[in-house]
């Protein structure tokens, strides 16, 4: 490979859905498919994190193991914590006690990794690099804070909540960071449009304080629609690599059912497993 390309992985969210992203990940460790740069966004960034840190199974066995424990991702933890995703449990007694986070190979690793979460003062998305996560764990968290049922995080002085609502596919984000070839992994089939936000009214309230946030929310579709269709085209150019659901997945945010996880894991193991020489072609492997 020549020594001016560098290689990115961008990795959409989705909560449970974006376990098909761990499924892809899982794969590529498993062939020694390295990247220069990591951008993740809400689970992706999550899953993008052992990713770097090639910790091979740990979303999936995790995942698999706690959902439905209503310390992980429930409502008993939104109206006990206002958080649906469990902050205590998910961001210290997981990584630290129950399914260890590697953090010496992640800070050790060639990969750079970036987080992305949106600004609510200024709808914006911000593109966090994190050369660790000792320290810096408070950004997957707020990247991984869906709106109306998360607490607002306070990092580094700012505000952040998901990075999905100001940019959920960051392809360009990453392309402007230097990185000029590029695998994008996506949660949807393909043919997916998204829908506006019928909680825009309920935006207005509970973020009356953040009136571009709130843009940024009744917006999202548009950005997100247009993202797909400019990823198409990069696509059809031979400018990136897109690996996305080969059907629709059916999952809900706060999936419980663990035959209906490990199937959307799997089809994500088929659907890189499937690709997987042309990948290699693509990178120059």
């Amino acid at each position: 490979m020549k020594s001016d390309v560098k290689t990115g992985l961008i990795l959409e969210g989705g909560a449970h859905r974006a376990i098909y992203t761990a499924g892809v990940l899982d794969v590529f460790l498993e062939n020694d498919i390295k990247f220069d740069g990591v951008i993740g966004v809400s689970a992706g960034a999550i899953h993008g994190g052992s990713f770097v840190a090639k910790q091979h199974g740990r979303s999936i066995n995790y995942t698999l193991k706690y959902a439905g424990d209503k310390r992980y991702m429930s409502f008993y933890s939104l109206l006990t914590t206002g958080n649906l995703v469990g902050e205590k449990f998910c961001y210290h007694d997981l990584p630290e006690k129950l399914f260890p986070f590697n953090h010496q190979q992640f800070e050790t690793a060639d990969t750079k990794f970036y987080v992305t979460c949106t600004n609510l003062e200024t709808g914006k998305a911000e593109y966090i690099y994190c050369d660790e996560l000792r320290d810096k764990m408070a950004y997957l968290r707020a990247s991984a804070s869906m709106p109306f049922v998360s607490q607002k995080s306070y990092v580094g002085g700012k505000v952040l909540l998901d990075g999905g609502i100001a940019d959920s596919i960051p392809v360009r984000a990453m392309q402007n960071l230097g990185y000029n070839r590029c695998v994008v992994v996506q949660t949807r089939a393909r043919g997916y449009q998204k829908k506006k936000n019928k909680l825009v009214w309920l935006a207005h309230i509970l973020y009356r304080n953040y009136p571009q946030f709130v843009k940024a929310i009744a917006n999202r579709h548009i950005m997100y629609n247009l993202e797909l269709e400019d990823i198409e085209n990069m696509q059809n150019k031979g400018e990136l690599f897109v690996i996305r659901p080969s059907k629709n997945i059916k999952i809900s945010h706060t999936e419980k059912n663990k035959e209906t996880i490990k199937k959307v894991y799997e089809l994500g193991r088929h659907d890189a497993l499937s690709c997987l020489s042309e990948v290699k072609e693509y990178l120059g492997i």
